[in-house]
């Protein structure tokens, strides 16, 4: 099976890097990818940049360049919900592009597509199913994408009242291009700044909780066939 990784930033990227994987490296595009072999599956792992315009062409990247079956995320997230803490792991069940809104000429409501049933574009649950089967105490969590580094309580609370408790800059992409190509996608997010936290809580917490989440990453790798 041929499985893609699209991972956002450098210091999250290090967690893969700094496996025990032999890794090549692929220069062959607008990209520089990392191509491995896990339990006899082909692992191409992309770093996409900040937001969901590069996120989107990652993913897509990944899709067509190298047909790959299922595209997996894991990197650091930001709470949305005081109870939750730093290094808290979790599972994204679904997600917005909170900043994509055609309510006003369409017959949506805020946030949704319009091939979608509501505002929440959903992972593949198999694979959710799968991964619980290796770690059954990971949390489910509902993800607030944008291009914006959500670090104000006034922007933390929009996105909590719409039904999210994390946030981040490229799941919903990540998801939408999956959805669109039939492709099977998995998030696993890692907390590294608290809803009292600000930038600086993020570059305080980021490899550590980058750290975390790839290690279920490399579990979750481990159990695909």
């Amino acid at each position: 099976m041929k499985i893609g990784i699209v991972i956002a930033i450098e210091r999250e990227l290090q967690s893969f890097l700094e496996s025990n994987y032999e890794i090549e490296t692929l220069n062959d595009g607008c990209f520089t990818c990392f191509r491995t072999l896990v339990n006899n599956n082909e692992v191409y792992a992309i770093r996409s940049r900040w937001g969901l315009i590069d996120a989107a062409m990652a993913t897509q990247y990944l899709i067509t360049r190298y047909n790959t079956e299922i595209i997996l995320n894991f990197g650091v997230t930001g709470a949305l919900d005081p109870a939750l803490k730093v290094s808290d792991l979790f599972y994204v069940s679904k997600c917005m592009n909170f900043d994509f809104d055609t309510s006003s000429i369409d017959n949506v409501v805020k946030h949704q597509y319009g091939d979608m049933d509501d505002e929440f574009i959903h992972l593949d649950q198999g694979l959710i199913d799968l991964l619980k089967s290796v770690y059954p105490n990971i949390k489910e969590a509902v993800d607030a994408s944008g291009d914006l580094f959500v670090d104000r309580k006034k922007d933390k609370e929009d996105r909590f009242n719409c039904g999210c408790n994390i946030c981040d800059m490229e799941i919903a992409a990540i998801a939408r291009v999956c959805f669109l190509n039939k492709v099977k996608c998995l998030s696993i997010k890692c907390i590294s700044d608290e809803y009292e936290g600000d930038g600086s809580d993020f570059e305080k917490n980021v490899r550590f909780s980058a750290d975390k989440a790839f290690r279920l990453i490399d579990k979750l790798l481990n159990t695909i066939h």
